[in-house]
């Protein structure tokens, strides 16, 4: 049995989200093809994920339990990632980079060595970023601008999470299509989220 962490990082309802159209349409198919796996959900905005301060950086290192040592074990004991977040601004809603902040714990999932930082994560674990986007930022000139999948897949790596075990779901041009092109376009995306989670 796995354990499959379902990252939610959009204020937006799941209906009122192209992203979690896609990711909610993955979770479905991933427990029909999967039933035994457990499955958490971490919405961030309803976990009211808060950027560090001072408080909690004195914290960061100390034995005692404290929400980033809660939050980065939790992401360690996970076989398989989810992370739903649409594309803001050229990356993601901010809330998802203060939860990396969190997660991204030295002694819980990555290690400092004299060759350099080390992954902690067992070797094996999976992960899909599904996200939206309001433009096309997959391919041609806009490409290059594109911070959030870089980074997610950067972190990720970081932590020992193989490029290889990464996997990009998205949906594009939201902001440019309309009416019934831009319905047909999302639920392509959505299908493709179905197909993908039955392998994930």
């Amino acid at each position: 049995m796995s354990t499959v962490l379902y990252i939610k990082a959009n204020p937006k309802p799941d209906h009122a989200s192209y992203t979690f159209r896609m990711s909610e349409a993955f979770i479905q198919s991933y427990k029909e093809v999967n039933p035994g796996d457990r499955i958490i959900t971490l919405d961030l905005y309803q976990e009211g994920v808060r950027p560090l301060d001072a408080e909690m950086l004195a914290q960061m290192f100390s034995t005692q339990e404290n929400i980033m040592k809660k939050y980065a074990e939790q992401f360690a004991a996970a076989d398989k990632y989810v992370i739903a977040a649409p594309m803001w601004n050229l990356s993601f809603p901010a809330i998802l980079k203060t939860y990396f902040d969190y997660v991204v714990l030295a002694g819980v999932t990555f290690k400092y060595t004299e060759q350099g930082p080390v992954g902690l994560l067992v070797p094996g674990k999976k992960a899909v970023h599904i996200t939206a986007r309001g433009g096309q930022y997959s391919e041609g000139p806009a490409a290059q601008f594109e911070m959030g999948d870089r980074y997610i897949r950067t972190i990720l790596g970081f932590m020992g999470v193989e490029q290889s075990d990464i996997t990009t779901i998205t949906t594009e041009l939201t902001g440019v299509l309309q009416g019934q092109e831009l319905e047909q376009s999302v639920t392509k995306s959505v299908e493709e989220a179905k197909r993908k989670a039955a392998n994930f």
